[in-house]
């Protein structure tokens, strides 16, 4: 029962997109890994080993890699958080595209005006202090 689901059908997206993420993680460190593995020369090995040894270590390690990110994605404790993140995620009120568009427009006017505004106030104090210092 080792690779039995928690709670099957619940929070399934949820796991479901964190045990890919760790395994794309793990299977990038895994190719770097085996490049960094095939580029340092081992002495004393035959070719043939040293390309067995670049090769298996990191596919062992994947695997290994693979198995914890199944077994952590399927402990109860790790299992019950992201079915209820899932759960939270479902009640969130998502703003609609033109809502969207309006606020952008209007945070890019601010930061615009803003800007200017700032400006206006360096260059002013700047005259007013060279007036004065001179």
């Amino acid at each position: 029962m080792a690779f039995d689901f928690y709670k099957r059908g619940q929070g399934k997206y949820t796991r479901l997109g964190s045990f890919l993420a760790a395994a794309i993680i793990a299977g990038l460190g895994c190719w770097r890994l085996y490049e960094k593995l095939e580029a340092w020369e081992i002495p004393k090995l035959s070719p043939r080993t040293g390309l067995w040894v670049a090769t298996m270590v990191p596919a062992g390690l994947f695997v290994v890699l693979v198995v914890l990110a199944s077994w952590l994605v399927n402990k109860p404790s790790v299992a019950d958080f992201m079915i209820a993140a899932e759960g939270e995620m479902k009640k969130v009120s998502w703003s609609s595209k033109e809502e969207i568009a309006v606020s952008t427009f209007i945070v890019i006017v601010v930061v615009i005006l803003m800007g200017i505004l700032l400006g206006v106030t360096d260059i002013c104090f700047r005259l007013l202090f060279s007036w004065l210092l001179v």
